[in-house]
């Protein structure tokens, strides 16, 4: 065990130790001060800290009973080290930190570099957080957004990785055997670009390969995935401590301009979390109104809007990232449906209303601290069980509203990278679906989806997108009532937006459910049985379709969507009671 999760395990009271210990589903229990990145640590004495900014002063809360309660302390030495990994081999500090780098994106907490500094610099302290920090040069090279460093444990070595500073970026990764003293780095090739070819109209926010995360594994061998402009998660592999890496190539994990992080536990297993997530297809960023610069044209110079921040993820390995199983939402953005997304709660000190970004802590009794998310209306704190990512089964009845489902719909808005006052490539939005009364008139509600005319709207589509454990075969049920429009139904990999008109063609399986093959005007059972051949259709265990599987979903499916008619045509919708699914792997 490491010596933190000891000396945690020793500090909490048998109350404190009892709750953890019953901690299953994910369980939010706090506010980081600062965007995820990697300003949570542990102390010695099992204490952890998140560092940050409240009201311009810098800050960190702190934990003492497992993550379920903080205090908050203010940082009066900004040249004390702040955060960091505390090497297994020889209890130094060591963080890093970019000179010409983003700062809320390296760590918000730095202490202040040297007037010389340059380049890229390791932050070393042997007193640790609140001790005295020391600066060494990594290397001349300009980079961007470095992580947390990682501790290896096949041989003495802490690698760090982080992104060139060059247009499309690609990862560099830095190795010391000397506790921080002297660094070796690896430049490595970068991915392709994204082309704009269908469904998209025009180019990505051109990233290249950025933000990676590394794991070793248990024969000592090292597993990298970065963030890329394309539909996929990039993986490189070294088998030489990081001196070398393979070529780039895409991984099985769905994400596009959001970051991953991997997380091995000490007794073996290996944790992702991601947003798995697919946003909306590139419009012709030439017939945008007010016009897109040249850059967010290109896609050289920034994005124009993220439409795939909303809801993120974790997977579980139990063979060494083998094979992976899970696949369900850890978070839903707290304030996905509002009204005035873009410039809810202000810049603050992050412009991202989103729930991407990841840190996470290894905790006793198996448990898992997560840090996610950027802007303070949308972060969280969360403790969690990864068992929970082994479930097979999951159910919506809607007792807590729209909790549990994403559907949210956008509003004609302004784009752009920075030129807005708030809301960093945001649109504003709304509810799509609705909860109404049942048409039964039993005072009972239901979920009710049909398209929407409205002007103000960016899709008359509307729509519902559910999470559950990802499976190879299972099947999931929906209660359901056409009135006249009736709804298609999705099963797929990844979360789309409940508006995406091109879900099922990028989906392995889709099928339209209306007065056809249901009844209108009365409560039906619908099951969608799944295998990797395709789907059986059945209405009130009548077999009425069958479907060909379009794609191969290697990881399982993990998605149903509900939605409308694409265009607004004037006929009602359809009611949806409850879902259930359960996998048969």
């Amino acid at each position: 065990m490491l010596k933190y999760l000891e000396a945690m395990q020793k500090r909490l009271s048998c109350e404190e130790a009892r709750r953890l210990q019953a901690v299953y589903a994910p369980q939010v229990v706090g506010v980081p001060p600062s965007n995820a990145w990697m300003d949570m640590c542990a102390m010695p004495d099992g204490e952890i800290r998140h560092y940050g900014h409240r009201d311009g002063k810098r800050v960190y809360i702190s934990s003492r009973d497992g993550g379920f309660t903080w205090k908050e302390y203010g940082v009066d030495d900004l040249h004390a080290m702040c955060s960091g990994l505390q090497s297994p081999y020889t209890g130094r500090w060591i963080l890093s930190y970019s000179v010409e780098g983003e700062g809320g994106f390296q760590g918000a907490e730095m202490p202040v570099p040297p007037e010389n500094a340059r380049g890229w610099q390791a932050v070393l302290s042997d007193e640790g957080p609140g001790g005295t920090a020391r600066w060494v040069q990594i290397t001349d090279l300009a980079v961007h957004c470095p992580r947390y460093p990682l501790a290896l444990r096949a041989r003495k070595r802490i690698l760090i990785a982080a992104q060139l500073h060059e247009q499309p970026a690609r990862p560099i990764v830095a190795r010391t055997d000397d506790e921080g003293e002297t660094w070796q780095v690896s430049c490595l090739e970068g991915v392709p670009m994204h082309e704009p070819a269908w469904p998209h109209e025009g180019a990505r926010w051109q990233n290249g390969s950025c933000e990676p995360t590394i794991v070793e594994r248990a024969d000592g061998s090292l597993l990298m995935l970065t963030r890329t402009s394309l539909d996929f998660h990039y993986q490189y592999e070294s088998f030489d401590g990081g001196e070398t890496w393979t070529s780039p190539r895409p991984s099985g994990f769905h994400g596009t301009l959001t970051m991953p992080t991997l997380l091995r536990m000490h007794t073996g297993e290996m944790a992702l979390f991601w947003c798995n997530t697919q946003p909306l297809p590139e419009l012709d960023k030439r017939k945008i109104w007010p016009p897109m610069s040249e850059g967010e044209i290109s896609g050289l110079g920034g994005e124009d809007v993220f439409t795939n921040r909303d809801a993120n993820h974790a997977a579980l390995s139990l063979d060494d990232g083998k094979t992976w199983r899970g696949f369900r939402e850890v978070l839903l953005n707290p304030i996905r449906n509002d009204s005035d997304f873009r410039t809810s709660g202000g810049k603050g000190e992050a412009l991202d209303k989103s729930v991407h970004q990841f840190q996470a802590l290894e905790m006793p009794y198996g448990k898992i601290l997560l840090s996610c998310g950027q802007h303070k209306y949308a972060r969280r704190l969360i403790l969690l069980d990864p068992k929970w990512l082994l479930e097979t089964s999951r159910e919506e009845d809607f007792a807590y509203g729209l909790e549990n489902v994403s559907t949210q719909v956008y509003l004609k808005s302004v784009s752009g990278n920075r030129r807005v006052r708030a809301g960093h490539c945001a649109w504003n939005r709304t509810h799509g679906a609705v909860l109404m009364p049942d048409p039964d008139g039993n005072y009972e509600e239901a979920l009710y989806i049909c398209a929407n005319a409205d002007p103000r709207l960016f899709s008359p589509m509307q729509g519902a997108c559910w999470n559950f454990p990802a499976a190879h075969c299972g099947k999931v049920e929906i209660l359901l009532q056409i009135v006249e429009e009736g709804v298609t139904a999705t099963l797929t990999d990844r979360w789309f937006n409940p508006c995406d008109a091109f879900a099922g063609q990028l989906s392995p399986i889709s099928c339209a459910l209306s007065g056809e093959n249901c009844a209108p005007g009365k409560w039906q059972r619908v099951t969608l049985q799944w295998d990797a051949q395709g789907c059986q259709v059945f209405v009130e265990q009548r077999l009425v379709q069958t479907v060909a599987a379009k794609y191969p979903f290697p990881n399982g499916l993990c998605y149903l969507l509900l939605q409308s008619a694409p265009q607004a045509n004037g006929a009602q919708g359809t009611f949806v009671k409850c879902l259930r699914m359960t996998g048969e792997d």
